[in-house]
C-alpha cells in the first residue's frame, strides 16, 4: 500500500512526470508482488490463477481508453468491481467462488485434507456458508467500486492515490474479519447440529 505512494509522489514532484505516467508505474507495485510470490512458492493454485487474471485485467484496462489519471483511477475501480461481479456470478455455478478460496486458506493442499474439504459440501450448512459468503464478498466489492469512481471525481487525484488503496485494504480486511468470525460461527452451529442429531439417534 505504502510503495505505490511514495513512487506516485516521487514520480510526480521529484522528476515531474505527468499524474497518469506516475499511475501507470507506481501500478507495478501490487503486479511485482504477485509475481513474487508465485516464484516463491513454485505453486499455480486457484488463488494465484485469480489473482494473475485481475492483474492481467488491470494492465490491458489502463493502456486503452483515455489517458488521463482519472480515467485511471476510475479503470482500477472497475477491477475490483469486477471482482465483486465475478463473486456474484458464480452463485449460478455449481460451487462459488469462496469455496475455492476457502479450500485455499483452510488445507494444505495435500490430497487429503483437498478431499475433506470436497466432502464437505454435501452438508447443506456448509454450502449456505460458502453462498454467503460469496454475497457478502460480491456486494460489498461492488459498493466499494461504485464509492471509490464516485471519490475520483471529488477528490484531487493526489489524495485519491493515498485514499484509494487505503480502501482497497480496509474493506479486505473487514471482509476477512468478518468472514474468520462467520466461518467460526457457522462451524460452531454445524458441531452443535451433529452434536444434537448424534444424541437423537
Amino acid at each position: 500500500m505504502v510503495a505505490p505512494i511514495i513512487t506516485y509522489n516521487v514520480l510526480t514532484e521529484d522528476h515531474g512526470m505527468s499524474e497518469f505516467s506516475a499511475l501507470l508505474i507506481s501500478s507495478a507495485w501490487p503486479v511485482l508482488d504477485s509475481v513474487i510470490s508465485v516464484a516463491w512458492r513454485r505453486k499455480l493454485d486457484e488463488f494465484a490463477v485469480v489473482t494473475m487474471v485481475f492483474l492481467v485485467i488491470t494492465a490491458v484496462v489502463s493502456l486503452v481508453g483515455a489517458h488521463s489519471a482519472r480515467a485511471l483511477l476510475i479503470k482500477d475501480s472497475g477491477v475490483t468491481g469486477l471482482f465483486g461481479l465475478l463473486c456474484l456470478g458464480t452463485l449460478l455455478a455449481p460451487r462459488p467462488l469462496m469455496f475455492y478460496f476457502g479450500r485455499k486458506f483452510a488445507t494444505d493442499g495435500t490430497p487429503e485434507s483437498t478431499a475433506w474439504w470436497n466432502g464437505l459440501w454435501q452438508y447443506e450448512g456448509f454450502r449456505t456458508t460458502m453462498n454467503r459468503m460469496t454475497l457478502v464478498w460480491g456486494v460489498t466489492y461492488v459498493a466499494e467500486a461504485l464509492v471509490r469512481v464516485v471519490l475520483a471525481y471529488l477528490l484531487p487525484t493526489k489524495t485519491m492515490v493515498v485514499v484509494s488503496p487505503i480502501m482497497i485494504y480496509v474493506v479486505l480486511g473487514a471482509l476477512g474479519v468478518w468472514t474468520a468470525l462467520y466461518g467460526k460461527r457457522s462451524q460452531a452451529e454445524g458441531e452443535r447440529r451433529a452434536a444434537e442429531a448424534a444424541a437423537t439417534s
